[in-house]
């Protein structure tokens, strides 16, 4: 894992800002540096170093022919450069030149395919079967390899800049068009030192977060800045013109016909055990992630299979300390599996002081408030390994989220007339009767409910009209997500499997996969996820309905499997995901003063509707639960804070403390500096 960056319109003395955009993303990559600067192109890397540690460095330059002698790798370890405040660049000319970040799992198996094919490569690392794989095969080389990965790829005799994301955007890609400069890097804040870009506010992509607790739009909230989608790539001219394009789709196929829940079982099996051997390709030691549920347990258990001697890493929360938690769960499989726990219960006061950190790497605001537990989990981690495996993916697949059940309990009253299912839902609300909201939910469509409604923890369109002080009438969540919703129906999708493929295609790269590499990277960790990987989505995508989800159980397959790995009650747990007691926190004193003040900044009175921002602090301490959207509105203020005004890290003020949290300006929000929207 690591950090790219570069820019087209490229001149020698540029040199500084390649440089620049490299060392704000020096966390993603301390172990090595380098550029590669010719032909108009600057390529950037910061290297995490997990594969060939001698020979893996970037940006690596090769001709096109099949010699060895004309492989060069532009970059270096950290501290052997005589002049440590120069990155090292290759200026040579090459016909092709790479920057990647990520991982090619099944990068030995196509490297046995092009040695076949009479190329000879110089290292063992990933990058160069990468390379000489695009040179070999052009564009098709995405449909051979495995893995997760971002990269950009200078191809002289085409004068182009190729550019790729992986199946389901485990790795980021940013990039903006200033002026027929193309420049993209793997965090936002790389892109924000290049001077060519002057950094806007884009007001849409607030009123969508309020939503979904995410950016959720292709443009981020840095108006110019887009997201290279997952499963696309992209070829960038000289003049700045860019034709994108999908490569893969993540389409649920026909059910397997006559195939037993055995069968099928073993299908998934099979699929994982291949994934988890190829993410434990590494020249270093691969830990994994445990908590209480199903998905990460019996990964760990497959990897524990590979390696007995693997590490496993946990975190809870102090306040259940001494409860049948995360960390209880986890700590007594790990002695059933044989293997070692290192696990940590977050204090309330660490979870606070975080919180700036965990915005900073973000990049945009998440409102998402697990992203601490990770924060940390990963911290634990990297203090004794550089790459991890994690769970995320398995309940997208599988059907691990109980709301995939929920159009199985209305399926027949569905079929009523929609009139009648509100009338009736409005009179049961009125006599206050229980069952209004299932009537409710009924009388509507998957997308209607699904992203307007069911949620219930974020804002509606009415409600971010309210509380916003200027909106912008950006389109509401339906809108957003309504192309995703009409290709799942072209595809005749029952309702559970459309709402696997909005959410693969959304929440899960907007929301989950974005802070899990974000964290992990934070603390220079790699974290790999075994349930992403392309077989075994093939394996899923063929499971029929009621092997993935039934109005009894989730994950019906996948529960299955994991018997043959772990124990019953594990393998049957209910999900619990990370349960934050932001809720209850909230509700202590000196946390709604602190709220209070950041509702009443500068800031706030910026964007929000004052009556609106203390109604919902109110309510949450007279008892209903606003955590959630008072937690999404006050990362907003505090990312904001971070970027626009301040325009420094956490790390940089953590000499004067006062410049975000804790500190003096929690309790004079006079000391705040005067403020615009740009």
């Amino acid at each position: 894992m690591c950090g790219i960056c570069g820019f087209t319109h490229a001149q020698p003395e540029d040199a500084q800002v390649l440089k620049n955009m490299c060392d704000i993303m020096a966390h993603r990559g301390p172990d090595g540096e380098g550029a590669y600067l010719a032909n108009g192109i600057a390529l950037g890397h910061r290297r995490l170093s997990l594969i060939d540690l001698e020979g893996g460095y970037q940006p690596m330059v090769r001709k096109s022919n099949h010699h060895v002698s004309e492989l060069i790798s532009a970059g270096q370890a950290l501290g052997t450069n005589k002049k440590p405040n120069d990155i090292p660049v290759v200026s040579q000319n090459g016909e092709y030149a790479i920057v990647f970040n990520g991982e090619i799992y099944n990068y030995r198996d196509l490297a046995a395919v092009l040695k076949a094919e009479g190329w000879v490569l110089k290292t063992t690392s990933d990058t160069e079967v990468l390379l000489t794989g695009y040179i070999a095969w052009g564009e098709k080389v995405l449909d051979r390899i495995r893995g997760m990965f971002a990269f950009a790829i200078w191809d002289e005799q085409k004068q182009i800049l190729f550019c790729a994301r992986d199946f389901f955007g485990i790795k980021p890609f940013y990039y903006t068009v200033q002026q027929e400069q193309f420049i993209f890097a793997s965090e936002i804040k790389s892109i924000l030192e290049h001077p060519a870009y002057e950094r806007e506010l884009n007001r849409e992509a607030l009123e969508q977060y309020l939503s979904f607790q995410f950016s959720a739009l292709p443009e981020t909230f840095f108006k110019g800045i887009y997201k290279l989608p997952p499963a696309h790539s992209m070829v960038v001219h000289p003049d700045g013109h860019i034709e994108m394009k999908q490569y893969w789709s993540p389409l649920f196929n026909e059910a397997s016909e006559g195939c037993s829940l055995h069968e099928a079982a073993e299908r998934v099996g099979e699929a994982m055990r291949e994934s988890v051997h190829y993410h434990n390709v590494a020249d270093v030691e691969v830990g994994s992630f445990m908590s209480s549920g199903i998905d990460s347990s019996y990964m760990a258990a497959l990897l524990a299979q590979e390696n007995p001697l693997v590490q496993t890493f946990t975190v809870g929360f102090s306040e259940y300390e001494g409860e049948r938690d995360e960390i209880s769960w986890a700590a007594e499989l790990a002695e059933k599996l044989d293997v070692s726990n290192t696990n940590k219960h977050i204090a309330q006061d660490e979870y606070w002081k975080a919180l700036p950190y965990v915005q900073w790497h973000m990049d945009e605001p998440s409102g998402d408030p697990s992203a601490v537990a990770l924060f940390f989990v990963d911290q634990i981690a990297s203090k004794k390994v550089k790459a991890v495996l994690s769970g995320e993916g398995a309940d997208e697949l599988f059907g691990g989220y109980k709301i995939y059940q929920a159009p199985m309990a209305t399926d027949r009253l569905g079929k009523l007339p929609k009139p009648l299912l509100r009338a009736s839902a409005a009179l049961l609300r009125k006599l206050g009767i229980r069952g209004a909201n299932f009537l409710e939910r009924a009388s509507e469509t998957v997308a209607e409910w699904y992203y307007t409604n069911a949620n219930g923890v974020s804002f509606t369109v009415e409600e971010r009209e309210r509380i916003l002080k200027n909106p912008v009438k950006a389109p509401d969540p339906l809108e957003v997500v309504s192309p995703d919703y009409q290709e799942a129906q072209d595809h005749d999708f029952d309702e559970p499997t459309q709402m696997q493929y909005v959410d693969i295609r959304n929440w899960l790269v907007g929301d989950i996969l974005l802070k899990t590499d974000k964290m992990a990277m934070a603390h220079s960790l790699e974290s790999r996820v075994p349930f992403l990987d392309k077989e075994v989505f093939a394996a899923a995508s063929v499971l029929p309905l009621d092997m993935r989800v039934t109005p009894e159980q989730t994950k019906v397959a996948l529960r299955k499997v994991s018997l043959t790995a772990i124990p019953t009650d594990w393998a049957q747990k209910e999900k619990l995901g990370f349960p934050v007691p932001v809720a209850a926190w909230l509700r202590e004193p000196a946390n709604a003063q602190r709220v209070k003040t950041w509702f009443e900044s500068p800031e706030a009175q910026l964007f929000f509707n004052k009556d609106e921002l203390d109604r919902l602090l109110n309510e949450h301490l007279a008892g209903a639960d606003r955590s959630r959207k008072i937690f999404i509105v006050w990362m907003f203020l505090m990312w904001y804070r971070m970027y626009f005004v301040e325009r420094t890290s956490p790390y940089q003020a953590e000499e004067t403390p006062t410049t975000y949290f804790p500190g003096n300006y929690l309790n004079n929000p006079n000391q705040s500096p005067t403020i615009t929207t740009e």
